[in-house]
């Protein structure tokens, strides 16, 4: 592997890829404990090599507490933003208290940054 995240397993993650200091993964579909373990590589891998990661939601249509957990666990490995959530992200961010822990961004760019609405 040449770097984190940049196998693309169908549905659910696309390539990695650097963003100034940072390392995106995209994520598509729907997340839960059945569709989550290449996602859940690809975040692992990308902590490993990178202080800053950016998970890019914007395609994510469904995430459930195993996604939410596995959030949770990247975020304690690395400094991890979220790009772009829908609307169903934002509703299980804000239900659980995750929002105040995880830093939500409306775009990769404002991830990167570190600016416009992290929380």
């Amino acid at each position: 592997m040449t770097g984190a995240g940049d196998t693309h397993h169908e549905g659910v993650v696309g390539d990695g890829y650097p963003a100034g200091a940072a390392w995106v993964v995209a994520a598509y579909g729907e997340l839960d404990q059945d569709t989550l373990a290449p996602l859940e590589e690809a975040l692992a891998a990308a902590a490993d090599r990178h202080r800053l990661v950016v998970l890019d939601a914007r395609s994510v249509t469904f995430g459930d507490s195993s996604f939410l957990n596995l959030l949770l666990r990247v975020h304690r490995l690395t400094a991890l933003r979220i790009a772009a959530p829908g609307d169903q992200l934002r509703r299980l961010f804000a239900l659980t208290g995750a929002d105040t822990v995880l830093s939500l961004y409306p775009g990769v760019e404002d991830a990167v940054a570190g600016s416009a609405g992290g929380s």
